[in-house]
């Protein structure tokens, strides 16, 4: 089977690692990285490395580069989303609600790998073909490194976007009253050097529905990971409350259980230790690639082809080779 695997040339999450698994575990892998004007002109990409030759396409771009392409991504058999924020479709707050679902709804034959387990749920009840495939973490890059850990608790992130304003003012206040380090690092060596300083990982993932790729990353590197609850997905994924994660479900709450975590040093210590183990076990990129390549290369719903107009149209443009039906 030929993939072609459609990535982000500008991500600032490193997951080259990721994608080299995903390759390796397919019979026969081709990856492109796209820049953004390429994303945004997807027809012509396609044209021009003859797209029509590969029996799967997984793009894994955003959704606000993609769903003004519908025409063209109703001309690609073998269509895979590879999407790490469809949480965004069932966030009230969010601007990109419900855009995931109308745009998968319109290519019924495609198949969404998200990366929660009720999201997955949620979109297979509106009829899309979802799978949850999780996030992970890069295990050649990020690592506990056995070093002293001076900073009692902190959060290394972005702060910035319109999705992430309960997350900022939880953790802003957080810091105020107690004195947790919030800032952000490089990627790479900087950012492996502070987590390994970090004895209890603060995470702050409000209203998502999902744990965010810092969490695996936290575990791995030796934190307590201190998170809030998701609700079901907690246990979906295989995490313990006290056992290889600390929840809480208020600010109040976190509070309490940092105090407790600073005061109980030999619980911190198993915690921490449990949780890098279930980590490592479970949400390595070599595990998560793994998964991921059974999924692109599973069997998927019958492709139908556009209308002749449709295609005719994508030829026009784009000179996009369209199929009148699979085989």
């Amino acid at each position: 089977m030929k993939v072609m695997l459609l990535v982000m040339d500008e991500q600032r999450v490193i997951l080259d690692r990721l994608y080299a698994v995903v390759q390796e575990n397919c019979d026969d892998c081709t990856i492109y990285r796209l820049s953004k004007q390429q994303q945004l002109n997807l027809g012509r990409f396609l044209a021009s490395v003859n797209y029509e030759d590969f029996d799967r396409v997984v793009i894994f771009s955003r959704v606000k580069r993609l769903a003004p392409q519908l025409s063209v991504l109703k001309c690609i058999p073998g269509l895979i989303f590879l999407e790490h924020d469809a949480y965004q479709n069932y966030m009230p707050e969010s601007k990109y609600k419900g855009v995931y679902s109308r745009l998968y709804r319109r290519l019924p034959s495609c198949r969404a790998l998200v990366s929660g387990a009720v999201v997955a749920r949620r979109m297979q009840a509106e009829g899309i073909d979802a799978v949850f495939v999780s996030k992970g973490y890069d295990e050649q890059m990020l690592h506990n490194i056995g070093g002293v850990r001076d900073i009692p608790a902190g959060f290394l992130g972005s702060l910035k976007s319109t999705e992430y304003a309960r997350r900022k003012a939880l953790l802003e206040s957080l810091a105020r009253r107690t004195g947790m380090l919030v800032t952000r690092t490089q990627s790479g060596s900087e950012y492996l050097e502070t987590l390994n300083r970090i004895k209890i990982f603060v995470s702050a993932d409000l209203g998502m529905g999902e744990f965010m790729i810092k969490n695996f990353e936290a575990m791995a590197c030796g934190c307590v990971l201190l998170a809030w609850s998701q609700g079901e997905e907690d246990q979906l994924l295989g995490f313990e409350d006290m056992e290889n994660i600390v929840f809480y479900r208020s600010e109040d709450e976190a509070v309490q259980k940092l105090e407790l975590l600073q005061r109980d040093q030999a619980l911190a210590a198993r915690i921490a230790a449990k949780g890098q183990a279930f980590a490592e076990s479970r949400y390595s990129f070599a595990r998560v690639g793994q998964a991921l390549a059974t999924e692109i290369q599973r069997e998927m719903r019958p492709w139908q082809a556009p209308s002749a107009l449709i295609r005719w149209w994508v030829n026009l443009r784009y000179g996009m080779k369209v199929p009148e039906q699979t085989t």
